[in-house]
């Protein structure tokens, strides 16, 4: 009787094994089926290994500024850069606005020297720089900050997003190639860029002169 239990057992044990490795096999199918990605793109390092400002970026905006007897509405962000990575670093920027259209313009393209000075003159900042003035070299430590404006026309007042990529700030680059197994690779130089996305719900246009919500605020190659 005690025999013929424990054979029962194995039997048991024999069954769920199979069972477990036939879920195993099953498993391993799957993801083999799954495709891998093997070139993924360039993520910037977790700590910086290159020169990089300190960047504090305000709030994005919307101002409607006359020009040529007609209002017309940008879009304009402050920020400050300081060095505290040491030396003297020149300072750049490279900035571009995307709208959810995949719409991408740089700041100051569109943007008259008139439309600048205006705003400049209503943030009431006396060391407010326009993105052509502000190119130099920034010496160490918070004395030398720089703060600058960035503006653009808004010409997509419908957008439900709005994304600022803001180049400049930072010393490290990657090489991507895409098509490496194509017989027309591309190469690219891929630097470290803060982006930022802002929520713009609603009406744009009615927007006054609240600050857009920020989102998401990181690192990223472009």
């Amino acid at each position: 009787m005690n025999r013929s239990h424990d054979c029962h057992t194995r039997l048991k044990r024999f069954s769920r094994g199979l069972s477990l490795l036939g879920a195993s096999v099953c498993a391993f199918s799957l993801l083999s089926s799954v495709p891998v990605a093997t070139h993924a793109a360039p993520e910037p390092a977790p700590v910086a290994t290159q020169w990089e400002f300190t960047f504090e970026p305000g709030p994005l905006r919307l101002a409607w500024v006359e020009e040529q007897g007609e209002r017309k509405p940008f879009f304009y962000m402050t920020y400050r850069v300081t060095n505290h990575w040491g030396g003297v670093k020149l300072f750049a920027p490279d900035v571009s606005l995307m709208s959810d259209n995949s719409n991408v313009r740089r700041s100051g393209r569109g943007v008259s020297s008139a439309v600048t000075a205006e705003i400049i003159r209503r943030l009431k900042n006396p060391l407010l720089e326009s993105q052509t003035d502000i190119v130099s070299n920034v010496l160490q430590g918070v004395e030398h900050a720089r703060d600058g404006v960035v503006i653009w026309p808004a010409e997509d007042l419908q957008a439900d997003e709005l994304t600022v990529f803001f180049g400049g700030l930072s010393g490290e680059f990657q090489s991507y190639i895409t098509g490496r197994n194509t017989s027309d690779p591309q190469r690219y130089t891929l630097r470290k860029t803060m982006m930022m996305r802002f929520a713009t719900p609603g009406q744009i246009s009615g927007q006054g002169d609240r600050p857009f919500e920020l989102v998401e605020k990181r690192w990223v190659m472009r």
